[in-house]
């Protein structure tokens, strides 16, 4: 079975009295482990697909399905509480929160659930934290670490409510290239240990370069696909 299953979807914002349709009638699949990216220019339908995706916004004809469910019929106490369990997310300017150290940011999506023990709490933090390398920087805070070390900590973020998918937003896009590179090898690990499904929004070559799937937007439509690899195991 997919993981994610877009049927006929279809966004549509109002604009004062002009109707804009950001997509049209999508239908794609993803499966479980899938390493995907979709490109296209601004405007393309990108950031829209992963916000519908992420439960962040709705459809206005057509369905999201994840895991079979159909998300887009999701109150929004429902849709919160399906994200906080399921996916993650990992944005272009990082969005750590100042006031707290790399290991509290870490921490922080798990103080969100409930009855979760805080033994088990610091251990998938530390754990998360070696993954990315941080672990000798979870005191700092965010302004004291460089712009690499601050996506190593988003991901780990992402990660650390062990989400079936994450998306992620032009995350390379204020990467040096070298850096960029030691974030999307630190993906693939995490895709191989937990299985995670990574999901990119990006112009970046680099990303394009190491995504097993590709699909290529434009007027708010898929114009083209190419699938390089796919491992379900």
């Amino acid at each position: 079975m997919d993981l994610i299953q877009l049927e006929n979807l279809t966004k549509v914002y109002q604009t004062g009295d002009i109707p804009v349709q950001a997509l049209k009638m999508i239908n794609l699949e993803i499966q479980k482990k899938s390493f995907v990216s979709f490109i296209g220019p601004s405007g393309s339908g990108k950031s829209t697909l992963l916000n519908l995706i992420g439960c962040l916004d709705k459809p206005t004809e057509g369905k999201v399905l994840i895991n079979n469910v159909d998300v887009g019929m999701f109150d929004r106490t429902e849709s919160a509480a399906f994200r906080g369990k399921t996916i993650g997310f990992v944005f272009q300017n990082f969005n750590l929160i100042p006031v707290l150290t790399v290991y509290e940011n870490v921490e922080y999506p798990l103080l969100m659930l409930d009855h979760l023990p805080s033994k088990e709490r610091n251990d998938r933090v530390s754990r998360l934290l070696e993954k990315v390398g941080m672990t000798d920087q979870k005191k700092k805070y965010p302004n004291q670490i460089s712009g690499g070390q601050k996506q190593r900590v988003a991901v780990a973020r992402a990660l650390v409510t062990n989400p079936q998918i994450v998306l992620a937003d032009e995350p390379t896009a204020n990467l040096d290239h070298a850096t960029a590179f030691k974030v999307i090898n630190i993906m693939h690990e995490m895709t191989n240990e937990f299985g995670t499904t990574f999901i990119f929004s990006t112009h970046d070559p680099k990303i394009v370069g190491e995504a097993e799937v590709i699909y290529t937007l434009e007027d708010g439509a898929i114009i083209s696909s190419e699938i390089k690899k796919v491992d379900t195991k």
